[in-house]
């Protein structure tokens, strides 16, 4: 049983998270850094301890630092969020080795599925569909490796075993762009993940990215949530989310989801994750796991009516899943717009003091934030400051309440993307659905263009 919960974060999902333990009776202790100390968040939880100095080196990534401040507090158990530390199985490994719990899969479950070549070869052996590639690691050997790149077919993609968050990755069109990508992409991942490994798939066209989400007790029982689409990117990082994907086999899905909870068994899987794949011409190929809460949870929750911040908690504490994959149901059509300081047009960050924040309201919106009036926004973490999820019978209806939701938002002092969002939100083949990962950059480089 956990009784008083080390907030390892920052911002939106600190509150987040926050909420969620005062729902199941526990305490919540706010780590933050010398740049957060005057946020809102640290007022709110039941106590609050620096852990360092703004830069995240030196405090949110400082594991010797989030471990003493648990233990100074009396913390029982610590949960990392999403970012920083979430993905990281030597900070599980230290959290247990304190005597704590980490909120979490096992450490062992973060470096399987953290390594992209470790985790196809375990999503192969559970019968996940996998694009096209390697086998593993790619040999030193150049020859050898354009004789892999020729039998999988150009144009292929060089990704790093341990990249993550759109770096680490080099397009080769045809065999002479091949030995450049391999190249640059080893240099790029052993600097940025230090792990020179890489490997080769086959480079989908125009994808979409399509995710499903699980729940698995540490005794063997797993259940899927549906699945959500995140096409709407720039540069690598999503926009705009939405559940359930539009357009694709529930069939589909189904099969995918299953074979998802087949390997989250073999694995030994306890928590939240998320299965990523790219879905292309009735397909769906795995690309990665991320082994934490993702910002788009609000989505699944709308539509399933289920806390998977709190089902996080519970399930670390030791419980058995109070679900049976036959009691999930699938209400309605759900969106999010990740709210961002920055410029709408050069996407430039754009910190500076908030002077006002309305947020909207009504009948199927929802706001996760930590902004306020007042609120200084700091230079040294992520632009994001907001989510605005809306929920709807129907996507139609889910669309219109989000145009409301934008129209009725007020942000004043900084800038942000809504500008964009309202943009996308009465877009022709964003409304149709099915725009691919591409879709958005494309038409912002259109724009740029003229």
């Amino acid at each position: 049983m956990i009784g008083t919960v080390l907030i390892a974060n920052r911002g939106e999902v600190a509150l987040r998270v926050q909420r969620a333990c005062r729902a199941l009776g526990m305490k919540a202790v706010q780590a933050y850094s010398q740049a957060d100390a005057e946020a809102d968040y640290v007022r709110l939880a039941d106590a609050a301890i620096c852990i360092g100095p703004a830069s995240s080196s030196k405090s949110y990534l400082n594991i010797p630092a989030v471990i003493f401040a648990a233990r100074a507090t009396g913390c029982d158990a610590v949960h990392p969020g999403y970012g920083f530390l979430s993905e990281n199985a030597e900070f599980a490994e230290a959290v247990e080795a304190a005597g704590l719990t980490f909120i979490g899969p096992s450490a062992q479950a973060i470096r399987i599925m953290g390594d992209k070549i470790s985790a196809r070869t375990a999503m192969a052996a559970a019968g996940v569909p996998c694009i096209p590639g390697s086998p593993g690691a790619l040999p030193d050997d150049f020859e050898q490796c354009r004789g892999i790149a020729a039998t999988i077919g150009y144009p292929v993609i060089v990704k790093a075993a341990g990249g993550g968050g759109g770096r680490g990755m080099r397009v080769a069109a045809h065999e002479g762009e091949l030995a450049e990508a391999v190249a640059t992409t080893r240099e790029e991942a052993r600097a940025a993940f230090s792990n020179p490994a890489v490997y080769i798939e086959r480079y989908l066209g125009e994808p979409r990215h399509v995710e499903i989400q699980i729940l698995a007790d540490a005794h063997g029982n797993v259940v899927w949530l549906g699945e959500r689409d995140c096409s709407m990117q720039r540069r690598h990082q999503k926009i705009i989310e939405e559940a359930p994907a539009p357009g694709i086999p529930r069939a589909l899905v189904a099969n995918a989801a299953d074979r998802c909870v087949e390997a989250c068994r073999r694995i030994g899987y306890s928590g939240a994750g998320t299965f990523e794949f790219l879905y292309e011409k009735n397909e769906l190929f795995f690309i990665e796991m991320n082994t934490r809460l993702q910002v788009e949870h609000p989505v699944t929750e709308a539509i399933t009516d289920i806390d998977i911040v709190q089902a996080q908690l519970r399930i670390a504490g030791g419980e058995r899943l109070w679900l049976d994959q036959a009691d999930i149901e699938f209400r309605g059509h759900s969106l999010e717009c990740r709210i961002n300081a920055e410029d709408p047009v050069t996407f430039a960050p754009s910190p500076g003091v908030i002077s006002n924040w309305q947020p909207p309201s009504g009948v199927g919106i929802r706001v996760d934030t930590h902004i306020m009036p007042g609120y200084a926004i700091p230079t040294h973490y992520d632009s994001m400051i907001a989510k605005i999820v809306t929920h709807g019978r129907t996507r139609d209806e889910a669309i219109r309440r989000m145009r409301e939701a934008l129209a009725n938002t007020r942000i004043d002092g900084i800038k942000t993307n809504i500008p964009l969002h309202r943009e996308i939100m009465v877009d022709e083949a964003f409304l149709a659905g099915g725009a691919s990962i591409h879709y958005l950059e494309a038409k912002l480089e259109r724009a740029e263009n003229g």
